[in-house]
């Protein structure tokens, strides 16, 4: 086929924007009340590196060490996000077989990136009241054309209401000679899709440019400016930022410029600390405004390194957890909480229509804890979560009558709703800001640490989620610290007003976990499977698959199901699932779903081995072995659980079996034992694992390896079945009858 011309290509191009544009799905419809924790589109490379202002959600699940295997919270995780993932620098996979030897260019070329950075250039200007202007000014070799296509679009998130996004500039230069500059009719600006049915957030919008006739060895520029003017949170301001290391970008410049007067040596209430990472190169210099102005400007460097320096990069990758550059006017920890404390527990403002809610909704409730309750289960289910990243809005909250009015908020408008019911029936409720990293005391003081806002009173809960039960939190935030949000303390002139500015989120459930699993499996003569699994689940499992289906249109919960399945090792087509609804938080979460395999089995290989069909008890990892002279850690086991499984397999008529022999092992953090039967034309199954503790320590690593071991040994075995020679010709006869 020959090769498409530039003017084709274009014309291929905007003929798929139209298409695109009218079939563009909507993730929310006015009436519903689905909510999706995907990643919104990153077309471009741009957010690999552009580190966009707000911190983006935290995936639902980490490691789980309950039955539900990791390839089922990565299948679901892809599930969730497939239709929303960016394009990403791919690097070739290395080959298991020894490649033939190739030139030097034919590496190079199995090598190459989709695109080559040459310079990214970032230049950000605050001013004393904290007003702000960023510059970037990009240019992109294209390599190939999956590069052209990651380039095809970019997309920039913002704020209407205090920030502004234009192009002065966005030019291709052909490789064939020519440069085309692009117009602004390629300019869109659209409402953030999470926004498009929630008319009070329509500020929050992603503007952004199509790139028509990129090609090959094309050189795009482009130079974006951002603006920022009257930000709710100001003076205040912050920022973070951390150079491209993935060896796309060639040579990067970031300069901050910053007025004298906010410096920390200046004599200002908000004053701004600036932090550097220590692994940060240090070609930096401090200069003076020219125009003669009071202001101090900083700049870094940083080139690609050779391949001398590319294993000191790669040794020390710990040391880029951190940005590389740190600002914030919130110096300390006890001004960032004085702030926002102020600015949550002001909104929440009792309206009368408020309280006549709140009071009905409890009308029944007489302990306290029950209020709270059924205050949570209303906030939650019937107040649609808009997906917002936390500060999307710029912390700029709605008052409670609206947000009840409307039906739908953002997270942190849910707490303010939330908190304003509570209060109305004299309950205090305080907000936590969570996602503050371990060594949080290191780090500067900013908002962009945070990445979910939480409840917290007599019970931490989080109404975004929809459909966590009361009390159920994601997993990684459990056990971490929050910034407290609460009211300072009343104190009198010989009093100690010092109060914790930190609380502690529980590590425990709310409720004693628990995963039962029952298969009812047929074996049909010819060697089709069919089998009938039914889950039943309370704890971390039970809230990924509440979000997976609960995120999930109908049509598509079959292919959750699948994945279900899948991870448990059943193969073949899922032909019905049922659930129960995942608003019902009060009990349990159930899936039932069935699906058949054919020729599971093969009559004519004797004897014939199967393995028990129950999913895969997921262990948590054994300690790997400690690096010299690096501590060790305790073994995490995650949340006490108790799993249980049961098969029954009905057996074609005269088929023998011999069965595996049974485990037991007991430890004090775990136990788990195995029951293998057989009777007349069927065989049972059943394992049970029961975590009693949440870690043990790192010296008992030998005893919890072997305890794996003795699981993963007995979940190996497998029934050994034989049929007899009437049997086997019967069922010759009975597949010859089919055929005909």
């Amino acid at each position: 086929m020959p090769e498409k011309t530039k003017s084709q290509r274009r014309d291929a191009e905007y003929a798929e924007i139209r298409r695109e544009e009218k079939n563009s799905p909507r993730r929310r419809n006015s009436g519903s009340g689905n909510v999706s924790f995907r990643k919104l589109a990153r077309e471009s490379l741009l957010y690999l590196i552009f580190a966009t202002t707000y911190t983006a959600n935290e995936a639902p699940v980490r490691r789980l060490p309950e039955f539900l295997s990791r390839r089922l919270v990565c299948g679901l995780i892809f599930f969730f996000a497939f239709g929303a993932l960016s394009a990403r620098c791919q690097e070739t996979a290395p080959s298991a077989a020894k490649p033939a030897p190739k030139s030097h260019d034919a590496s190079e070329k199995a090598l190459e990136l989709p695109v080559q950075i040459e310079l990214l250039e970032t230049r950000v200007r605050f001013e004393a009241n904290g007003d702000s202007r960023k510059e970037v000014r990009t240019r992109v070799h294209i390599n190939n054309e999956l590069g052209a296509r990651q380039f095809a679009r970019l997309a920039f998130d913002y704020n209407r209401s205090f920030q502004q996004i234009e192009f002065p500039l966005v030019r291709i230069t052909h490789a064939g000679g020519g440069t085309v500059d692009i117009l602004p009719s390629a300019i869109s600006d659209q409402p953030n899709p999470a926004v498009v049915n929630a008319p009070a957030y329509q500020d929050v919008r992603v503007k952004s440019v199509r790139i028509l006739g990129l090609a090959p060895n094309d050189l795009l520029e482009y130079h974006v400016v951002t603006t920022a003017s009257h930000h709710p949170l100001v003076p205040d301001f912050w920022l973070d930022h951390t150079f491209d290391r993935s060896g796309v970008t060639a040579h990067e410049i970031f300069e901050l410029d910053l007025p004298s007067s906010r410096l920390v040596d200046a004599p200002s209430r908000h004053r701004v600390e600036i932090r550097v990472n220590p692994a940060t190169p240090d070609d930096v210099r401090q200069e003076t405004a020219g125009d003669g102005s009071a202001r101090s400007i900083y700049r870094w460097q940083v080139s690609l390194p050779g391949a001398s320096q590319k294993p000191k990069m790669e040794s020390s990758v710990e040391a880029y957890q951190h940005p590389d550059v740190a600002l914030s006017s919130f110096t300390v920890w006890g001004l960032l909480q004085q702030r926002f404390a102020e600015l949550f527990q002001n909104s929440a403002q009792v309206d009368p229509s408020v309280s006549a809610k709140a009071v009905a909704l409890t009308q029944t409730a007489t302990k306290p804890r029950q209020k709270l309750e059924a205050l949570y289960r209303f906030v939650s289910a019937k107040i649609a979560t808009i997906d917002l990243t936390l500060g999307a809005t710029g912390f700029r909250l709605r008052r409670p009558v609206e947000i009840l009015s409307s039906g739908y908020a953002s997270p942190e408008d849910k707490f303010v709703l939330l908190a304003a019911l509570a209060s109305s029936v004299n309950l205090q409720l305080d907000a936590g800001l969570a996602g503050i990293p371990h060594d949080f005391q290191s780090q500067l003081p900013r908002p962009s640490l945070f990445t979910r806002i939480l409840t917290t009173g007599r019970i931490w809960c989080d109404p975004s989620l929809e459909v966590a039960p009361y009390g159920l939190l994601l997993p990684g935030l459990r056990g971490k610290q929050a910034l407290w949000l609460r009211k300072p303390p009343v104190c009198g002139p010989t009093a100690d007003c010092a109060y914790a500015l930190l609380a502690t989120i529980p590590a425990e459930l709310p409720f004693a976990a628990f995963q039962r699993v029952r298969v009812d499996a047929t074996l049909a003569s010819e060697g089709t499977l069919k089998v009938k699994a039914n889950y039943m689940v309370r704890g971390d499992n039970e809230l990924l698959l509440r979000l997976a289906f609960h995120q999930s249109p109908k049509e598509k919960w079959k292919d959750v199901a699948q994945l279900l399945a899948l991870s448990d090792g059943f193969r073949g087509k899922i032909t019905n699932v049922t659930m129960s609804n995942p608003y019902a938080t009060e009990a349990p979460f159930t899936v039932e779903y069935e699906i058949t395999q054919p020729k599971f089995v093969d009559w004519s290989k004797k004897p014939v081995r199967i393995p028990a069909l129950l999913p895969q008890l997921g262990l948590p990892d054994p300690p790997g072995k400690a690096a010299s002279g690096a501590a060790t850690s305790a073994i995490d086991l995650g949340a006490p659980l108790n799993v249980e499984t049961h098969l029954t397999l009905h057996l074609p008529a005269g088929t023998a079996v011999r069965t595996p022999t049974g485990t037991s092992v007991e430890r004090d953090y775990a136990t788990f034992a195995s029951k293998y039967q057989a009777s007349s034309g069927a065989v049972t199954a059943s394992r049970h694992l029961n975590f009693l503790l949440r870690q043990i320590s790192a010296d008992r690593g030998a005893d919890y390896n072997a305890f794996v071991h003795a699981v993963q040994n007995d979940e190996a075995q497998e029934f050994t079945l034989e049929r007899g020679e009437g049997s086997s010709q019967q069922t010759k006869s009975e597949n010859s009858a089919k055929k005909n």
